[in-house]
């Protein structure tokens, strides 16, 4: 099983989270931010990996440095589970419909860093949150999981569904990225041999 544990603490944070990629997708997300929570327990009910997640930080302030440091977080667990990453597909790529909007996200986990956010949003909040602090969850995450992620809404009226949709293809392409390839379960996915 590939489970990791990671506990971030700073001044403006403490974040506990326990992961397993090898999961059913059980969650209990718990960062005071009820949307987050929201697109979070998505996360792991789509990309089947528990995660068990608890974030405490200066709300009072604004919510950007819990939902940053959160993103940062995810990613050093996924990273630290996958630990050489040998034998994952390291590409997953999934497009997902919500009624009337459409989004895509395509994943590498090639150990370089890159974000392509191209999400248009009418609102300045979804639930109470900020919407630009979505592009700095997905900043965060690309950034300490070394991966490029490419996150396109093609068309759709309703922000709550845009986002919602970008995360369950966020989870789909994760899920597929992190798989073993039974092909070659114990190969690095790299022709350099590492990544």
């Amino acid at each position: 099983m590939r489970k990791s544990e990671v506990l971030r603490e700073t001044k403006e944070t403490k974040i506990q989270c326990n992961l397993n990629i090898d999961g059913k997708g059980n969650s209990e997300i718990n960062t005071g931010i009820g949307f987050f929570d929201h697109m979070l327990e998505i996360f792991s009910h789509h990309s089947l990996i528990d995660l068990q997640l608890n974030a405490s930080g200066d709300t009072h302030v604004d919510f950007h440095h819990t939902i940053e440091d959160t993103g940062y977080v995810l990613a050093q667990a996924i990273t630290k589970a996958l630990s050489t990453k040998k034998g994952i597909r390291r590409f997953g790529f999934y497009y997902i419909p919500m009624d009337e909007c459409l989004s895509r996200c395509v994943i590498d986990f090639s150990g370089r860093p890159e974000l392509v956010w191209k999400v248009e949003l009418g609102l300045e909040k979804i639930g109470n949150i900020e919407t630009e602090l979505f592009y700095e969850f997905f900043k965060a995450f690309t950034n300490e999981s070394k991966c490029n992620l490419h996150i396109e809404n093609f068309y759709g009226k309703n922000n709550h569904h845009k986002i919602e949709s970008c995360f369950k293809a966020f989870a789909r392409s994760t899920r597929a990225a992190v798989e073993i390839d039974e092909k070659i379960p114990n190969t690095i996915p790299s022709s350099k041999g590492k990544i």
